[in-house]
């Protein structure tokens, strides 16, 4: 089978996969129909084919290709001996009425409602047009109301199911963006998941911190500053401290980077004690994206006067810092030169100075200087070097002539 080579043109343009449900777009390019849909629907501005480049609207035509389907499921035939199956033939598409059926379901005792919460999610999972169906019968709204009930009974059967839906389907419309955003409880309800115990913890909160990351996205349109200290408390210490998963802590990460952007928001999260927490997180050397979200949250944090407090209280926060500098990317080195920068113009407190000098930062800051990286990261370290060089150029930690190189 390894050896057969598919036809070039039986295959999708997108996935690169074999072709089970072709469609033809108005270019004239066929596609696999849950390839091209989902194209359609994630395209930021105005969509274009992905082959042609020509514009192709959200709502075009797609026409099925029975022509090509044919000559697939004869080549099949026909290679059948090799190992080859015949191509399956898809599901038909949900009607809206079932969905609604199921959506009444959901008002039956628990093990009914479970029930018809794992239809759903099935069906959420198989295909594009089935989350289109959805979205049209109300299932959003229905989700986010019965998160909202789970979490004034306390009860916690159907969350991971009515959490996987919303995560699948969400596509909010103008009513569903007034009910999140003017509706706390909604908040409360996942930072609520993210505090109980329930079975299969890591999935149920990793999924319940997706879907309060889409749920940030839509408050901050409008109301970014009402969130509150235990908010940001709940994400710092049920998710970032306890390391419920990968997703769920760069999730937990874009959030907090998102509301920072508002000065009253920083200092909450600095009084949530993320600094300390994000420097420990930081410690274990995660995936350089994370560690690039982790630097961006600490520049952000380290721009007031809280911020930089807790960043010095930390025993390794400056080593730490220096560390990674000329190692990760050059939005680390940003955002690490940023920090420095911070600290050397506004809390430049003789031990810190000192520490500065002692772990290697100062040296590192040498480094950049010499190292090829942009030019606007050399500036930077030449001017935060000029700052102390009182202190700085009489240690052999530093060449002297990198100091007085520069003009004061």
């Amino acid at each position: 089978m390894d050896d057969i080579e598919i036809p070039e043109y039986f295959l999708c343009p997108i996935s690169l996969q074999p072709l089970q449900d072709p469609v033809t777009t108005i270019t004239g390019i066929t596609y696999e129909r849950e390839s091209i849909e989902q194209w359609l629907k994630t395209a930021r501005g105005n969509p274009t084919c992905p082959v042609t480049k020509q514009p192709l609207p959200r709502d075009s035509i797609l026409t099925p290709n029975h022509t090509l389907k044919r000559l697939i499921q004869s080549w099949c035939v026909l290679n059948s001996v090799n190992g080859i199956d015949g191509i399956p033939m898809p599901k038909s598409p949900i009607k809206k009425s079932h969905v609604l059926r199921l959506v009444k379901d959901l008002d039956l005792p628990d093990h009914s409602c479970t029930k018809a919460l794992m239809k759903l999610e099935a069906l959420a999972a198989e295909n594009e047009r089935n989350r289109a169906c959805m979205v049209e019968a109300g299932l959003e709204k229905s989700m986010v109301l019965f998160i909202i009930k789970c979490f004034k009974e306390g009860k916690t059967a159907g969350l991971e199911e009515s959490l996987r839906i919303l995560h699948l389907i969400w596509n909010p419309s103008q009513e569903i963006k007034i009910l999140v955003r003017e509706n706390q409880e909604f908040i409360d309800s996942l930072t609520w998941i993210l505090r109980c115990k329930i079975d299969n913890h890591v999935a149920v909160k990793t999924h319940a911190m997706l879907v309060l990351q889409k749920t940030i996205d839509v408050v901050c349109q409008k109301q970014p500053e009402r969130l509150n200290v235990d908010f940001f408390k709940d994400i710092i210490t049920r998710v970032l401290r306890k390391r419920i998963s990968k997703l769920a802590i760069k999730s937990a990460l874009l959030v907090l980077t998102q509301v920072c952007l508002w000065g009253r928001n920083r200092v909450k999260i600095v009084e949530a004690n993320a600094v300390y927490e994000l420097i420990e997180l930081e410690l274990e050397k995660p995936e350089r994206n994370i560690t690039e979200l982790i630097f961006n949250l600490l520049a952000q944090l380290c721009s007031c006067a809280a911020g930089r407090e807790q960043f010095l209280k930390h025993a390794g926060s400056i080593a730490m810092l220096s560390k990674r500098i000329l190692r990760v990317s050059t939005a680390t080195d940003d955002r690490a030169l940023h920090i420095l920068d911070s600290i050397s113009k506004f809390s430049a407190r003789d031990d810190a100075v000192l520490e500065m000098l002692r772990v290697g930062a100062v040296t590192k800051l040498c480094m950049v200087i010499q190292a090829d990286c942009a030019p606007y990261l050399k500036k930077k370290a030449g001017e935060i070097l000029r700052l102390h060089s009182n202190t700085w150029n009489n240690s052999p930690c530093i060449a002297v002539y990198l100091l007085t190189r520069y003009a004061r």
